[in-house]
């Protein structure tokens, strides 16, 4: 892929984050999701490329854009599987908490898993920690191996999960071994992006998320030379029957990085909406409104944070959906 559609997508995940933060705090989620959608959709349009959406918002007949299957790009060369979430923590912004973001990730066509809409078990590490995990490892041992790996005491470790019912015991297995831990509410795709960068304070991601975020997030770590492990985490025959139409075979397979995403012909792009430990969130000016955004290219490693000003009087109106 070329170099240059590197701040092509940081166009794409801008949109959806100006468009959304005009949503923050005011309770409407969906409205919030909407406008990121439509904003993300309409930026595509506009990069030469001819992408195929492998992980969207769902199939054609749940969603009006950014659908699994759908065309984005202006059909040219080159071929690529598009990973989208307009909005990753549509509660976040609906409460005006921190975290959300927009996020895409984009690789060579086939080099992405196409991912059900259901639940993944996962862990995710920083580059530092790289080979030291194993999401089949008790917690004690994984945490024990991450510290060792940071050159930290366990005590000093400290693990995202997200506030679930279902988390329960796995909190209190990070807790027994003396590590501390960061409560979500929602959205683990920022948590575990920042693991790979040792200013944002997490070294570790473990629980049960979007299995779609999962990919999201290892594509990101690709990147920037991380680690994820994940595996599916079906809840009924339902959940199965859809990994099946996916052609995942074995459901209950670790998935590795190279299952989560081949190669390292990825980019990622991620944008803030609201403040977290990854990016900055939109801040809004007199006469328009300031972004943050990191975007990684698997190819060379290299991670830029970009601050962008953006001025609506100039603004093209494609990017200011729901602006």
């Amino acid at each position: 892929m070329e170099r240059e559609l590197t701040m092509e997508f940081a166009r794409v995940t801008e949109a959806a984050a100006l468009a959304s933060a005009r949503w923050v705090g005011l309770g409407n989620k969906d409205a919030a999701d909407n406008a990121a959608v439509e904003a993300m959709r309409a930026v595509f349009d506009t990069i030469h490329m001819d992408g195929t959406v492998v992980i969207g918002e769902g199939e054609m007949d749940e969603a009006p854009m950014l659908y699994i299957g759908e065309r984005v790009g202006n059909g040219e060369k080159p071929q690529l599987d598009v990973a989208v979430d307009p909005l990753e923590g549509t509660n976040i912004v609906a409460k005006g908490m921190a975290g959300a973001i927009a996020v895409v990730a984009i690789a060579k066509k086939g080099c992405l898993l196409h991912a059900p809409d259901m639940y993944m078990d996962k862990i995710a590490v920083g580059p530092a920690a790289v080979g030291r995990i194993n999401l089949d490892a008790p917690v004690a041992e994984n945490v024990a191996n991450v510290a060792k790996a940071l050159g930290k005491s366990m005590e000093d470790i400290t693990v995202v999960i997200m506030d679930r019912p279902r988390h329960h015991k796995l909190i209190q297995d990070v807790r027994a071994c003396g590590a501390r831990i960061r409560l979500i509410t929602d959205g683990d795709v920022s948590p575990a992006v920042a693991c790979g960068f040792e200013d944002t304070g997490v070294d570790m991601m473990m629980g049960v998320g979007g299995a779609p975020e999962g990919v999201l997030a290892a594509a990101a770590l690709r990147c920037i030379g991380g680690e994820m492990q994940g595996r599916l985490w079906p809840e009924n025959d339902e959940d199965i029957a859809r990994a099946k139409a996916l052609g995942i075979t074995d459901v209950h397979k670790l998935l590795t990085m190279d299952d989560l995403v081949k190669g390292d012909d990825v980019f990622f792009a991620a944008t803030g909406i609201t403040e977290g430990p990854l990016v900055r969130g939109v801040t809004f000016t007199a006469k328009g409104a300031l972004t943050h955004t990191v975007v990684a290219r698997g190819k060379t490693g290299t991670v830029r944070f970009i601050e962008a000003r953006h001025s609506f009087d100039k603004k093209p109106r494609y990017a200011m959906k729901g602006c």
